[in-house]
């Protein structure tokens, strides 16, 4: 199983909105099946999810002393992808999450606010080695912060190359718990949501073949523990 973490200091960089909108493509993609998982306290996920009338993806909630128990039982379960929401701040709850994940994906909105606490998200993520994206998020289209934006993270990390415009569509879609792929399936921002997804599914996949790779050469040495995560999971 794929775990795939959203995470920012800053709030309201569009995790959340995200979260659900990447969990429903994968679905969509044939990349299940997906659990969401809500970390933070405030629930908006869950809210979302209890509004929806479509049976995927699953969901589970959890805290920080559960959640590497409980995403060892979603394993268990056969999911293939985790996708993680965390709550707007620099807490224990996030760099329990950043520690169990594949992929660290950072919202991001074109401000200087949110240009300088990515910077936090980044700290977290460099101390336990895990490989993280920027996506810039909530863009003026042709408006010259976006590309500064961008070019500011690239000093930082790798930026997809795929920007999320601001769209009320996004939000007015997550009002009875469905995505903008399900409300306008051929209109921009589902093509931006699809177009993001592969390039994270791209990601995840490269990631994984590469670990798999590093445990087998640690395997080679006799009575040598592999590395990775214990035997249990996330109760859906």
């Amino acid at each position: 199983m794929r775990v795939l973490a959203f995470t920012s200091q800053k709030g309201g960089s569009g995790k959340t909105t995200l979260s659900g909108h990447i969990a429903v493509q994968a679905e969509l993609a044939g990349a299940g099946p997906v659990v969401l998982v809500d970390t933070d306290p405030q629930g908006s996920l869950t809210e979302w999810w209890n509004e929806r009338e479509a049976p995927t993806p699953a969901f589970a909630q959890t805290n920080v002393s559960r959640l590497l128990t409980d995403l060892d039982e979603l394993r268990e379960q056969g999911f293939k992808l985790a996708v993680i929401d965390t709550p707007p701040a620099i807490t224990l709850a996030i760099q329990s999450v950043i520690a169990v994940s594949d992929l660290i994906v950072i919202p991001t909105r074109p401000s200087p606010h949110d240009l300088r606490a990515a910077g936090g998200t980044v700290e977290l993520a460099d101390r336990t080695d895990k490989p993280f994206i920027f996506v810039v998020n909530g863009a003026t289209p042709r408006a010259r912060i976006t590309s500064d934006a961008a070019i500011a993270l690239s000093q930082h990390g790798t930026v997809a190359p795929i920007t999320l415009y601001h769209r009320t569509e996004y939000a007015s879609s997550m009002i009875d718990g469905r995505t903008v792929m399900e409300v306008s399936p051929n209109g921009k921002s589902a093509k931006e949501i699809e177009e993001l997804w592969d390039y994270i599914n791209d990601r995840l996949e490269k990631n994984f073949r590469r670990t798999v790779f590093q445990n087998q050469s640690v395997q080679t040495k006799p009575h040598q523990a592999r590395g990775g995560f214990g035997r249990r999971q996330i109760q859906a």
